[in-house]
Formats: structure tokens, C-alpha cells, sequence
């Protein structure tokens, strides 16, 4: 009997309509366009508008879109896992929303928290449901809604976000594509340079916390810069290493559009040509969960059955992490 993989059969991704510029941001606060461009590659990003409005509008659409693309029924898929740091509510799971509203009557579901890395962590975790041959259709979203929890008068942070996302689905295969290799990493000494303080249980709502603006997400910057390049750099070099990939047998990296400065010395590190790069962060920004399922659903016509993927992700607290995948279909 042939060993079972977890292979992505079907990708969809969606973005609001709303498009923030950067001209739009130097109406905010003291930037420009110049100075946003040359520093992240950013030049927009989506804004989720509309009261009520919780990050799993956005998983609602991409798990319908998905769905009909693969020609499934919403009844047919037995989990979501919604990967998020916006989730609708403290509870219930976003995950829990979106199969009531999509109709996947038959899937239970959970959220995952993993910061930018999120994506990477629940494909995983998701991967082992299938290998483990208990489920047969496996749903895992990718979106946030960093509208949200961003204080729209602070560069460091204001600029870099956006809003969208995207869904994989994972099902069984035996051709020996899919999910070859993952290597997860967290830190979590990393909470003080990137993280939201107040809303848990450590720090609950109160007015102090609120007028004391603790319910934004913060960064330190530099430091957070200095920590991404070298360990999503890394993750990506050794999964490499250990599945005796060379530069050559890379058909695209996948990173995590969070800034265009870490994707190059991640691609420069692992001898990845700029060609191979999925790239969308100009349009898009970084949407955290959200990054990597959407530069799948953008690039998902330029991928080939066979194709050698690796997704490269870090993200804050700090975690990081990388897969190695074997695309499983054309398109």
C-alpha cells in the first residue's frame, strides 16, 4: 500500500475592495510613498469596511470560491482549521463561523494562532489528519483582518498591513505528491518586540487598557527585521538541506509577504532566482495568515503537477517554520 500524503487539490483566495495607498497613508501620518515603497515594497493594501464585519467574511468567501472550483460540496469537508490573529470573537471559533455559514455541516473546526506563521502551522497540522487516513477533506483558511487591531497613527505598523486571505484543500494522495517535510520553530522571548498587550486574559479590556492603546498591534521594528532574515532565511536553507534540494530542484519559493527586503535575502540564501519567487506584496501588503494562500491563489496557473514548492514563514512571538511540497495538479 502506497504512503498517503496531504496534497493541496484546490486554492482560492479573497481581498476586500477597499485599496489603501500609500498617498492615502501620507494623509495619516508623516511618510511618503517614496519612503513605504523603498522600505517594504508596499504600495497598497485591502481594507476590510463595514460594521460587524470579523475576518471570517473573508473565510467565507475564499472556502465557497474554493469549493465550487474543486466541484465538492460544503458537506463534504470534515475540518476547517482557520489560521488567524483576528478571529471574530475570543470564542466562538472563527473556524466554526465559516462552516455554518458555508454550509460544511459535516466538518468540525478550530482556530490556530501562530502570528504570520499561521498558515505554515496549520497546514501542517492539517497534513497529519489526512496522513493519518481518519479524514478525507481538510480545510485549511489563512486570513486576517489587521485593519483591526492597527493603530492608524503608527508607522511602524500602520504601513505594513492589510487585509484577505485565502484557503487550501488538503485531501489524500498516493503518487507520492503534496506534503513532503515541514520544520516548525517558536520563541517565545519574541513577545516583547512584536505582539498585542492588552485583550487576554493577562491584560483584560478595561479603560486603562483602552485609553493607554495597548489593543494595537506593536512592533520593534529593527529588531523583529533582524530576527526575520536570518531564521526565515534559515528554516528555508534547511529544509532544504535535510531533503538534498538544490536551488535548481525549486520550481518557487513561497514566503511570506511581510517585507520585500526579508523575501530577497531569504530567496539570496536559500540561491533561489528572482524568477522563482512568488511575489505579491506591492498589491496586498503583509496580511499575516493571509500572505502565503493568497500568492497560491494568484500564481495557482503557473504551477505545475510535480512542481517543488517551499513555503517560508516567521512571524511574531516569535515563531517561523518552512514546508516542502510537491504541487499536485495543474490548473
Amino acid at each position: 500500500m502506497s504512503k498517503i500524503t496531504a496534497a493541496i487539490t484546490s486554492v482560492h483566495g479573497y481581498v476586500p475592495e477597499y485599496i489603501m495607498t500609500n498617498k492615502e497613508l501620507e494623509t495619516l501620518i508623516d511618510t511618503t510613498d517614496e519612503w513605504i515603497t523603498s522600505r517594504t515594497g508596499i504600495k497598497e493594501r485591502r481594507i476590510l469596511k463595514g460594521e460587524g464585519k470579523g475576518v471570517s467574511v473573508i473565510g467565507i468567501e475564499a472556502v465557497k470560491g474554493l469549493c465550487e472550483k474543486r466541484g465538492i460540496s460544503p458537506e463534504e469537508i470534515d475540518l476547517i482549521i482557520c489560521c488567524t490573529v483576528t478571529a471574530d470573537h475570543i470564542f466562538p471559533a472563527t473556524a466554526n463561523i465559516i462552516a455554518d455559514k458555508v454550509g460544511a455541516t459535516n466538518a468540525f473546526g478550530f482556530d490556530l494562532n501562530a502570528a504570520c506563521s499561521g498558515f505554515i502551522f496549520g497546514l501542517t497540522t492539517g497534513s497529519k489528519y489526512i496522513e493519518s487516513g481518519s479524514h478525507k477533506k481538510v480545510v485549511v483558511v489563512g486570513i486576517d483582518k489587521m485593519s483591526s487591531i492597527v493603530d492608524y497613527q503608527d508607522r511602524t505598523t500602520c504601513i505594513i498591513f492589510g487585509d484577505g486571505g485565502g484557503a487550501v484543500l488538503l485531501e489524500p494522495n498516493e503518487e507520492g505528491l503534496g506534503i513532503q517535510d515541514s520544520i516548525l520553530k517558536s520563541d517565545g522571548s519574541g513577545a516583547q518586540f512584536l505582539s498585542q498587550k492588552a485583550g487576554g486574559s493577562a491584560y483584560p479590556p478595561t479603560h486603562e487598557t483602552i485609553d493607554n492603546m495597548e489593543h494595537y498591534a506593536r512592533q520593534d521594528g529593527k529588531t523583529v527585521f533582524k530576527f526575520a532574515v536570518t531564521n526565515m532565511a534559515d528554516v528555508s536553507a534547511e529544509i532544504m538541506e535535510k531533503n538534498a534540494i538544490t536551488s535548481d530542484d525549486v520550481a518557487w519559493l513561497v514566503p511570506h509577504q511581510a517585507n520585500k527586503r526579508i523575501i530577497d535575502a531569504t530567496a539570496r540564501r536559500m540561491g533561489v532566482e528572482d524568477e522563482k519567487v512568488m511575489l505579491n506584496i506591492e498589491k496586498y501588503g503583509n496580511t499575516t495568515s493571509g500572505t502565503i494562500p493568497l500568492c497560491l491563489w494568484e500564481y495557482e496557473s503557473q504551477l505545475k503537477k510535480g512542481d517543488t514548492l517551499i513555503l517560508a514563514a516567521f512571524g511574531g512571538g516569535f515563531t517561523w517554520g518552512s514546508i516542502y511540497l510537491k504541487w499536485a495538479y495543474n490548473s
